[in-house]
């Protein structure tokens, strides 16, 4: 956490990356486990890497629309934490199963939102933790575009009880603006911190870093 913000960084896939965003303060480290990204992680090659990872750091599995036994798997892995994404209109009951099975304090959600929806008050009570990243047709995130920043702040104030996780475009050249518009205290950087998907850039971790410092003065 740097000023009060806490930072997710993700789509990590190598070691230096993980330790370079430990380096700089990083709260959490994000490894995607769906296999149509770029920066796809096989569950097995993360459990190469675990041992190798910086300690004490939550480590975030993030998957799109997993079946039960792929968040078993994920689980057994040894994460802390999972992040899922998934279209608006999945039934409910397949939201309460995940909840029921990763338990609400450890399952953040990130309905796929076009942009004249926001988030259904059915999904309020699953999790304590959501994620709004940035809407595009063809994907679940990862788009590096920037999404509605003030959209991200209506649902904060609308459910001020709740975490709430921005996510889309974010950079060490934007993040300020982004915190600023948005009242976000809890933001999650990929693309904008790579030289390549997912090979990050030790620099612009550091960059990042040293922009949320920046927000103090």
């Amino acid at each position: 956490m740097i000023n009060g913000i806490q930072f997710k960084i993700c789509g990590l896939r190598r070691v230096e990356d993980a330790r370079a965003a430990a380096a700089v303060g990083a709260d959490y480290l994000g490894f995607i486990l769906y296999p149509k990204s770029p920066r796809y992680l096989a569950l097995a090659d993360y459990k190469q890497l675990a041992a190798q990872l910086p300690a004490g750091i939550p480590r975030v599995a993030v998957m799109v629309e997993p079946s039960l036994s792929e968040l078993m798997a994920a689980q057994a892995a040894g994460f802390d934490r999972v992040q899922i994404h998934f279209n608006v209109n999945l039934p409910l009951v397949r939201l309460r199963e995940w909840s029921e099975l990763v338990g609400a304090e450890k399952l953040w959600l990130a309905p796929k939102l076009p942009p004249e929806s926001g988030v259904s008050d059915t999904l309020i009570p699953l999790v304590a933790t959501f994620l709004l990243d940035t809407f595009h047709a063809e994907g679940f995130g990862g788009s590096g575009k920037t999404g509605d920043w003030g959209k991200f702040a209506a649902h904060r104030v609308a459910f001020p009880d709740k975490a709430w996780i921005l996510a889309g475009g974010l950079s060490p050249e934007n993040v300020a603006d982004a915190i600023r518009a948005s009242g976000a205290d809890f933001v999650d950087v990929n693309s904008g911190l790579e030289d390549s998907p997912g090979v990050k850039s030790a620099d612009k971790i550091a960059r990042l870093a040293e922009a949320l410092h920046g927000l103090a003065r």
